[in-house]
């Protein structure tokens, strides 16, 4: 079977990075782990393509070569999923839909001209497609009825499938689900609240493929939450590490990790052995009673900027994710969150407002107080630059309007480096020692243009030099890593501007809000 997978184009978002990439020559940040996931569970005798739409268009050789056409993606893809499958239904391909966005949304309009749904996760429905195929039948929609595969069986990824040049991280998984009940979050409706491992070995062997295959750049584990099962984290790292070690330090780390990281020192300086740069924590606000609204209990039980601190001190660089429109928030929220990240330094954080996700708790509250919003524009994804997905409990404008502000604040240039100087100063320096390697042409290009840029363009300057020559004496290990942030503002210049001009077109259509409405009041005064 000729089988072309093909990953839908993402609009530009926070983690784009389209101006970082052009710096050194990559097309995207991360490829579509879970296709070459796929690519992997099925008969290793078809004959497979993929075609990342993010990397470039599929061609029409492509198209004519294919018997078949796979596309997975998230709900922020789905317009570009929308167009990829009336393509190929147009050529009179069949067509097999899968991912997290037909997994939660399996009868939205996009996907009705697929012929096949293999819903949840690949281990338990790729079967029962293959041996739908095998029957002859032309259509279907399968799921897994609510169980949960064994992940220690999941084969190594297709990553040869890959053109690996055009991306500037790698992406593997150790784990599914996550142990907490936070109401907005879909990962553990997806995947469950019982986090499932994979054996060390499968994870070590997966890089070795990597290795193979010549990747020498970071590697992004996007485990939900990485130490879920702190039990399983501590069998697999120093495995990492002795990998790691026999090879150099080939390989940086990131993944994702809940703030209770913070409390236990035994991981995270087992994470930094293994060469683990940074890590993304679910903030989402500083504000205690938001987070009680959103049963994100577990950042209540220590104080966050402490909590910061501590995986700061143990050399991990922290990115975080903040969410402005909880229920009952009051004015301000927004630069609560810019005073919390200039307290603590945190260089990346990702900001947008809150969105109900189908089928997750906050969705179902939402729907049965009549409050969701069911619109085309409320349709079009979730995306940083959307606006909430229901009516608020203050003012939209209000709570837009801070969003932009904050968002614009947070990555003004001599802010944002600021911010960086003063994390990168108390950040712990690595115990790790990478084999020495010489700069490529491309490194050498991407550290003139962000010198000219920072350094001598820009009113910055001043700082940019100060905080060079800062880092050099005070903390000259992390001097190359300083610097590599910094050029992230260059992304950020170009998102605030995007952030703005949506956010504005969209505020533009709503209907003028009266001075406070009456359900306002009520959900306020609840």
């Amino acid at each position: 079977m000729r089988t072309l997978f093909i990953y839908p184009e993402f609009p530009k978002t926070f983690w784009s990075y389209e101006k970082i990439l052009e710096l050194v020559n990559r097309k995207v940040l991360l490829p579509p782990l879970g296709l070459v996931t796929v690519a992997a569970l099925l008969p290793q005798e078809w004959d497979m393509r993929l075609v990342d739409r993010n990397v470039r268009e599929v061609t029409e050789e492509e198209w004519n070569w294919a018997e078949m056409v796979i596309i997975s993606g998230m709900i922020v893809q789905k317009e570009d999923m929308a167009v990829q499958i009336a393509k190929a239904k147009h050529l009179g391909l069949p067509v097999a839909v899968g991912g997290p966005y037909a997994s939660s949304t399996p009868d939205a309009p996009e996907l009705d001209e697929a012929d096949f749904k293999i819903l949840d996760e690949g281990e338990i429905t790729l079967p029962m497609f293959l041996d739908a195929l095998e029957k002859g039948e032309t259509s279907g929609s399968f799921t897994s009825g609510g169980d949960k595969p064994d992940v220690t069986e999941t084969p190594i990824p297709r990553f040869d499938l890959l053109e690996l040049d055009a991306y500037d991280s790698m992406s593997v998984q150790f784990s599914r689900g996550c142990p907490f009940n936070c109401e907005f979050c879909d990962i553990i409706v997806l995947y469950g609240r019982k986090p499932r491992t994979k054996k060390p070995e499968q994870l070590i062997a997966e890089l070795q493929s990597l290795h193979d295959l010549g990747w020498r750049r970071s590697i992004f584990l996007v485990d939900d939450n990485f130490i879920g099962n702190k039990r399983n984290a501590k069998m697999l790292l120093p495995q990492i590490r002795t990998w790691q070690e026999e090879r150099g330090y080939p390989f940086s780390f990131a993944t994702e990790a809940s703030v209770d990281l913070a409390d236990d020192e035994e991981m995270m300086q087992m994470m930094h052995d293994a060469r683990f740069e940074s890590v993304f924590l679910g903030i989402e606000t500083p504000d205690e009673a938001s987070l009680e609204t959103a049963r994100k209990l577990q950042n209540t039980r220590n104080p966050l900027d402490a909590a910061v601190d501590r995986i700061t001190a143990n050399g991990l660089r922290v990115m975080a994710g903040f969410i402005i429109g909880f229920d009952g928030e009051k004015s301000g929220a927004g630069p609560r969150i810019v005073e919390f990240v200039t307290r603590t330094g945190i260089p990346a954080a990702m900001m947008g407002m809150l969105q109900a996700l189908p089928k997750t708790a906050l969705w179902a509250r939402l729907e049965r107080e009549g409050r969701l919003i069911q619109n085309e524009d409320a349709a079009k994804g979730v995306n940083q630059t959307n606006l909430l997905n229901f009516k608020p409990t203050r003012p939209i404008r209000e709570i837009a309007n801070e969003y932009v502000e904050s968002f614009c604040a947070l990555y003004e240039p001599n802010a944002y480096m600021d911010r960086v100087y003063s994390y990168y100063l108390k950040m712990g320096a690595p115990r790790w020692k990478a084999a020495p390697k010489l700069p490529t042409w491309t490194d050498i290009r991407a550290l003139s243009i962000v010198v000219w840029r920072q350094g001598i363009k820009r009113d910055t300057r001043w700082r940019f030099w100060r905080y060079m020559i800062g880092m050099a004496r005070q903390n000259p290990a992390l001097l190359e890593q300083f610097l590599v942030v910094l050029a992230h503002n260059e992304h950020f210049q170009e998102y605030r501007a995007i952030v703005r001009r949506e956010i504005k077109e969209q505020l533009d259509v709503l209907p003028p809000e009266e001075e406070e409405s009456s359900t306002q009041k009520e959900l306020q005064a609840a």
